[in-house]
């Protein structure tokens, strides 16, 4: 089959106290299981199996026949991406080509934070907050549901989960106090830094 679980990168308790135990037990092992189980299903005698998740993404993308496929593939590669971005003592101001390619962006590490919180607070109902890298510049964007920038041949290079089930057991509806959470104490600085190279 073209998907599989990934293992956490981390211990399920190892984001603490800004992300839960609880929390990534059933984000990851509920949540995320059910989308790659329902994309096999979805794909299975479609020649769609041995495809890469990404190709999948872009050649099911539009087309209203395949949303389902669309809606499960996208989510599962959005959630294995979304693991990769986090880490325990992470957070802060980045280091490396990301921080000097913040600041001629966006003219500022803090203007950059405001844009991604903005971005995340403001997206109506569920989605995601990314970092992207469009035409050799760094942009913030939010896609809703299942939308990816994958589909949009956009580069992600980092992304926070809005979904309710990523915040809701620790922040109930306080969805601007768990991006600045994971802004401030869990951004994956490293593997953001290994897309952009």
């Amino acid at each position: 089959m073209a998907l599989t679980l990934p293992d956490l990168p981390y211990l399920k308790n190892a984001l603490e106290p800004h992300m839960s135990a609880k929390t990534l037990e059933f984000h990851h092992g509920k949540h995320h299981k059910t989308y790659v189980d329902n994309a096999n299903k979805l794909i299975s005698g479609t020649g769609l199996e041995k495809e890469d998740p990404e190709k999948i993404i872009k050649e099911v993308a539009g087309d209203a026949s395949r949303m389902g496929i669309f809606n499960n593939v996208a989510q599962a590669w959005n959630h294995a991406f979304f693991w990769n971005c986090l880490k325990a003592g992470g957070g802060g101001r980045p280091t490396g080509q990301v921080a000097k390619k913040i600041d001629i962006d966006f003219g500022s590490y803090e203007k950059f934070v405001e844009d991604l919180k903005n971005a995340g607070a403001t997206q109506f109902g569920s989605g995601w907050a990314w970092l992207v890298l469009k035409n050799g510049r760094l942009e913030v964007m939010k896609t809703a549901n299942a939308d990816t920038p994958v589909a949009h041949s956009i580069k992600p290079l980092l992304t926070i989960d809005v979904w309710e089930h990523a915040y809701y057991l620790d922040y109930q509806n306080r969805r601007p106090d768990f991006l600045q959470a994971v802004i401030d104490n869990l951004i994956n600085w490293d593997f953001v830094n290994s897309r952009l190279a």
